[in-house]
């Protein structure tokens, strides 16, 4: 069947069923993509997080008529120093741990006997395969911290790739203008309007979690804990992740403060971190971001498994904002606009409750005014 303009109508167009198969079809390709991928895709990811956060430092020297090749060394140096602070402070905590193991272990082993014992006083049978082994948790937390180093060692290819993205970032801005020269109205704004808010969220969570991790490692070291410089940057990390990082960066202190020193000194470092990402996380955080650059709960739980299951560790960290810039890329899309919503925290503040037939026949139920100004007439009364 032909339409108007002559063409032939799309086979798709009239068949539901088939278009979703094939969306379906199409969705399990681009993951299996993805994670097939992930030894290109991962470093490629990090390069351009990393561009994002590093953009003012360059744009900045670009202003004060730095040339570009001076420019981008700067920059990339920069990361590099800090990829090479975050490795030898992982090393260093992976030795230490080692070294302190002995003393660890049997402090907790001490603890436990005393709980087991207060518990079986009480009649509270301890089974025997609940006994911990602390060699197996230490050796937990030194493989986590030693695969993170590893992570962080092989940044040798984020650097190349970053190098050859900062080099073309400012000329960036002239290759759009080229592009949506001839339609230079709604497509080139959404573009912009996309980047700006992809650097806004990027750069004030960056902010946010440098500060979450200065004030953690401070009160680590003022607590007196082992690692405070190591806990913070884990507090640093961690808070990428709304909703479960806090908790998951909480659990090595109060861990320490337990085998260190006892519950009550454990509870005060559980308090303190409350405290900061409370603070932070709930009303500073919302704050500088606002209503629209948030998350629902649930999506970022899901996005945590999804990027964690396709891209591992690193796609844990970049779930949530990876997941933002989708989101952001889907407001600024008319028609995809919907699922923008879906992903939010909350529903936009315009969408009003729609009235229902059933609440305009209750009894003292406001009317509404009708669309020529006069009030509407319950159902079941008479007309004047």
């Amino acid at each position: 069947m032909s339409g108007e303009s002559g063409l032939p109508r799309p086979w798709l167009e009239g068949h539901p069923g088939a278009r979703a198969l094939l969306l379906g079809a199409c969705v399990v390709v681009v993951v299996g993509g993805l994670r097939v991928a992930a030894p290109i895709l991962v470093p490629f990811a990090l390069a351009l997080f990393l561009t994002v956060l590093s953009l003012p430092l360059l744009l900045g020297l670009r202003r004060r008529r730095v040339p570009g090749f001076l420019a981008v060394t700067v920059t990339v140096l920069v990361n590099a120093a800090v990829f090479g602070v975050i490795v030898l402070l992982a090393i260093q905590a992976v030795t230490d741990l080692q070294d302190r193991f002995p003393r660890y272990s049997s402090r907790f082993k001490g603890l436990w006997a005393v709980w087991t014992d207060a518990l079986q006083t009480r009649g509270v049978p301890v089974p025997d395969q609940l006994s911990p082994d602390p060699s197996s948790v230490f050796g937990l937390i030194s493989s986590a911290l030693q695969g993170a180093a590893s992570v962080v060692s092989g940044t040798f290819l984020v650097l190349i790739i970053l190098v050859f993205i900062l080099s073309e970032a400012t000329v960036f801005p002239q290759k759009f203008r080229a592009i949506f020269r001839r339609d230079p109205g709604p497509s080139r704004g959404r573009m912009q309007k996309t980047i700006k808010e992809v650097q806004d969220y990027l750069g004030i969570k960056t902010l946010v979690s440098l500060t979450t991790g200065i004030l953690i490692g401070l009160w680590a070291w003022a607590s007196g804990l082992d690692f405070p410089v190591m806990l913070g940057l884990v507090g640093f990390l961690l808070n990428f992740i709304p909703t479960v990082g806090s908790v998951l960066a909480s659990i090595p202190a109060v861990f320490l403060a337990l085998i260190q020193y006892s519950i009550g000194h454990a509870a005060l470092v559980a308090v303190g971190y409350l405290v900061i990402n409370v603070v932070l996380g709930n009303f500073i955080e919302p704050t500088l971001l606002g209503r629209r650059l948030g998350l629902s709960s649930l999506v970022v739980i899901l996005s945590l498994l999804f990027w964690g299951w396709v891209w591992g560790p690193v796609g844990m960290l970049l779930a949530v904002p990876l997941t933002m810039v989708i989101k952001i890329m889907l407001e600024n899309t008319e028609d995809l606009r919907w699922a923008a919503i879906l992903l939010d925290k909350s529903p936009p503040p315009r969408a009003a409750r729609p009235a229902r037939p059933v609440d305009a026949a209750l009894p003292g139920a406001a009317q509404a005014p009708a669309a020529n100004g006069a009030p509407l007439t319950p159902a079941g009364s008479d007309a004047a």
